[in-house]
Order: C-alpha cells, then structure tokens, then sequence
C-alpha cells in the first residue's frame, strides 16, 4: 500500500487532463508553520486548527475564482530550527480539492521544533520551489511565527536571497505572550516587516488575541490566493522592505538573546 503523501502526489499530478497544461496554476504558496518550542501547545493547535478550517471555508474557493486558472498549488511545512514538509505539494481548484487538503493536515501530529530559524525555513521553502511539479505565475511564502530568528544566517540574508528569486514573503507575527521571556520581544510586528516579509506585495497580519487566530489566517490566505489588495489590509509593501524608522532596526535581536541566553 502506498503511503499517504504518496497517495497525494499521485492524486495531483494524475487527476484532470494529462497535458503540460494542468501543472500551471495561478500561485505556488508554501505555508510556513512556527513549531520551535517558544509556542505552547495550546498555541500550536489553534494554529494548525486555523489552517485546517481555513481550507474548509467558501471564501477559499470564492478567491481561487480570482485567478486566471482558478487553481493553486499549496505545501505546509512546520520549521524550528530545521524545517519538514508535513503535507505535501497539492493542487487546489475548489472546495472538494481544499476540504482533502485539510483533511491530509488535520490528521498529522503535533510536533516540536528546537530553536527558531526563519532563515532556514525559507531556505527549505526555496528547494521546495525548485523541486516543485507546479509552475505557478506567482510564488509565496507564508512565514508565521512568534519569535525572532536566533539560528543559521541572519533573517534579512535568509529574505534578500528569496526575494532575489522572484518569491514573496508574507509574515504571520504571532503575539500572544503576556509576559517576556528569552525568546520573544515585544515588537515582533515590527521585526517581521524589517527583517522578514519581502517581495512584490509582500504584506503582514499579526495575531494579538487568541480569538483572532481562525479570522486572521483565513484572511491572510484569501489575499494570498487571489491576489488582490483587499482595503484596509495593514502593513503591505512593495518591494524589498526598508527601514522606515530614524534609527535602523535591530535584525539581529534574536541572535543576541540566544547569545545571551547561553550564557556568552
């Protein structure tokens, strides 16, 4: 019997016609998970389970609509320190494709991630591209995550070399924590539009209260999918991100803390 992601590969790539023509698709978007051990459990549920709803609400399908095509290709993947493929590249062309697609993630277990390298995970995310059996017009990054990169190269080498690839960086800063501690700051928002998020459009949605979680991320995939500036979305760009402050920000916080904290 063949395993399920082989299942899945075979389902996209062998479902519909058998032209050159099925494996374009409006947009290649890799979902890029936080798992490093800065999230509690209870965060990483609702997180997986805002992504397993998300795929299973009309306006996913209302925005493949959008498209030229009207069909994406999506892989999630979880990273930490390193990163994993958790479900693997699927296309997505309506409800019944998106329902299946949450299906295969909703029943993946929960797992745990030392350390947090954003650079890394976009490095994962770029072979993944490479690797693709898709051609999409557009190329996306979700990245979410609730600390700082403390691992591999600094997160703005990680960005600039994506960006350089014609891939956009959109960014999900999750803000949840009430007190501080050795791996989170306070304006994690303000590290991911500096340090993280780039490309063409690239934009960012942060969560503050566990009751925007479910809302936040079906919003954030809407605007990915269909690829339209929905008004009143906060903080999108153009282009390669910039400083926008007096003094340059710090992008190099998170390897400072891991520093401190062990004690160099």
């Amino acid at each position: 019997m063949k395993p399920l992601w082989a299942l899945l590969v075979s389902f996209c790539l062998l479902g519909g016609t058998t032209s050159a023509e099925q494996y374009t698709v409006d947009l290649e978007l890799v979902i890029a998970v936080d798992v490093s051990y800065s999230m509690e459990i209870d965060e990483q549920h609702l997180q997986r389970q805002g992504y397993v709803d998300a795929f299973r609400r009309p306006e996913i399908a209302e925005a493949l609509q959008r498209g030229p095509l009207g069909r994406i290709a999506v892989t999630y993947i979880e990273w930490g320190g390193s990163a994993v493929q958790i479900v693997p590249w699927t296309l997505i062309d309506g409800r019944a494709t998106a329902a299946q697609f949450s299906d295969v993630l909703r029943r993946q277990p929960i797992r745990r991630i030392s350390f947090t390298s954003i650079s890394n995970a976009l490095a994962f995310a770029r072979k993944l591209f490479q690797t693709s059996p898709f051609r999409g017009s557009r190329r996306v990054i979700d990245v979410s995550g609730d600390g700082p990169n403390n691992a591999g190269v600094p997160a703005p080498v990680g960005r600039n070399t994506t960006v350089a690839q014609g891939i956009v960086i959109d960014g999900l800063p999750i803000m949840l924590k009430t007190t501080p501690d050795s791996a989170s700051i306070p304006d994690l928002d303000v590290y991911y539009r500096e340090c993280v998020i780039g490309g063409d459009g690239a934009f960012l949605l942060k969560v503050t209260n566990v009751s925007q979680f479910a809302e936040t991320i079906l919003r954030k995939l809407v605007i990915e999918i269909s690829g339209v500036e929905v008004s009143g979305t906060p903080q999108r760009q153009t282009g390669v991100v910039r400083v926008q402050y007096p003094r340059p920000y710090n992008c190099f916080i998170g390897e400072e803390m891991q520093e401190r904290s062990i004690g160099k």
